[in-house]
Formats: C-alpha cells, structure tokens, sequence
C-alpha cells in the first residue's frame, strides 16, 4: 500500500485534487495524505503585529481550513482514514518535500484559498517539476462514473 499526497488548500482546485486523488485511491489502495502549509510572510513578523489580534493562530486557522476541506469533499469514512498534515513553510517546498517516497502527488491546477499564506505563486508547476514522485495536476472537470 502506498501513499498518495494531496495538496489541500480550501480552494475548489484543491478540492477537485482531492476527490480525484480519492478515486484512484479506491482503485490502487493507497491511502491518502492531505498536506497544508503555511508561513509568516517575508516581512518580519513583529513589524505586522499591529493589527494582528494576539489570539491570531495560522496553523490553528490552516488546520481547520485543512479539516473542513476533508470533511466537506469526502464521505464520513472515506475521510476518517485521511492523514492530515500541517506544516510550516512554502507549498510547493512543503509539497515536494512530502512527495519523497509518495506513489503519487496531486495538486489542483490553481489555488486561492481564504488563506492568504496558503499559496504563494504557481504550486502546480513546481512540483511537476521538482517532485520526487509522479505528479498529476487535476484541471477542469472529474467526470463521475
């Protein structure tokens, strides 16, 4: 059994990524890894605190925005057996990281999540071009059976 990485990051791209990454999981038995970054932006943290409510918590905010996607995109089993990561740094570092010994990564063809740090740039091209495991970009349509 192996290890297919999603890219999840509350988008409908992501989304469409997820419920395709899900099919093919049915047909090979692989199980599914969601992953969402984040990151404090390139200014320095402190001079951005004015206006930032000291309760602010971005990896508390990536993870429900993570969870939510899940649990709205899957069936209650289905994404009960999700393992669901959150970690700091660049999505498409972050992303190319996770695919080391994947079967598979899947990205969305474009993101835009209400996490603004979510992505930074174009995700989908540099993974295809620096994963360490197959990439599929899920674009358009998926047509049910």
């Amino acid at each position: 059994m192996g290890r297919i990485v999603v890219g999840v990051d509350g988008s409908e791209s992501s989304l469409k990524a997820l419920r395709w990454a899900a099919r093919q999981a049915k047909v090979t038995g692989d199980r599914i890894e969601t992953v969402i970054s984040w990151q404090y932006p390139a200014t320095s943290w402190a001079s951005m605190t004015p206006g930032v409510p000291a309760e602010f918590d971005p990896e508390k905010l990536a993870r429900t925005i993570l969870d939510e996607a899940v649990d709205k995109t899957l069936d209650a089993e289905a994404a009960a057996a999700v393992d669901r990561q959150v970690i700091t740094g660049h999505p498409a570092q972050v992303l190319v990281d996770r695919s080391e010994g994947a079967t598979l990564l899947v990205v969305g063809d474009r993101g835009h999540s209400d996490f603004t740090a979510a992505l930074i740039g174009s995700v989908s091209l540099h993974v295809s071009q620096h994963a360490k495991s197959p990439v599929v970009v899920v674009r358009g349509e998926i047509v049910e059976d």
